[in-house]
């Protein structure tokens, strides 16, 4: 008798994530058939256990565009969808999912959600946006030199300097506070 092994999902409106955990699994078996019919087996562990995974999949899939990748401690499946539309669970059957069976939250978007990351046809839900430095909260808008075009950088190298100068007057104060007060400590223990 085989076993069930612990198996995430998530869902895109185009396509859903499977994701099967099972360390270095040997002799993998996949199938999927264009009516949602998932099936999948292999053997793990020191003993071969043998697991087993038979899905009937809420709506029928694109087998074409699926692609499976088996690493070293779970097999990812990637289903495209034949229609995209956002299922109301993954399995055909109504009712409570096996306990093998949970959401991969790391993975889910939720339908609104993905409609409101979406920029026309580029969908940046992936992307890390605070690793590109494009400034923040702390940057002006556009200030009025600014707005007179070249002629007005030159006040913006004065500012700069300014500001620059007055960063390092903060820092010298900063940097003289504790001393002045750990010289103020004996007189009031005194």
């Amino acid at each position: 008798m085989s076993r069930h092994p612990s198996t995430k999902w998530a869902q895109r409106s185009d396509k859903v994530f499977i994701t099967i955990e099972l360390p270095d699994a040997k002799d993998v078996k996949l199938t999927l058939q264009p009516d949602g019919h998932f099936y999948f087996s292999a053997k793990s562990g020191a003993d071969n256990i043998p697991y087993e995974l038979d899905l009937e999949l809420f709506d029928s899939v694109n087998v074409d565009e699926s692609k499976a990748a088996i690493g070293l401690r779970n097999i990812c499946y990637l289903v495209k969808k034949a229609q995209s539309n956002w299922w109301p669970r993954l399995l055909k059957k109504e009712g409570k999912p096996p306990v093998f069976l949970k959401v991969d939250w790391d993975k889910w978007v939720d339908e609104d959600d993905e409609k409101e990351n979406k920029f026309g046809d580029m969908d940046f839900g992936d992307m890390d946006f605070s690793k590109l430095d494009m400034g923040g909260a702390d940057d002006d808008f556009e200030d009025e030199d600014d707005a007179a075009g070249p002629a007005g950088n030159a006040g913006d190298d004065e500012e700069m300097a300014e500001s620059k100068k007055d960063e390092e007057d903060i820092k010298v104060e900063a940097a003289a506070a504790p001393a002045a007060v750990a010289a103020d400590e004996p007189a009031a223990k005194a």
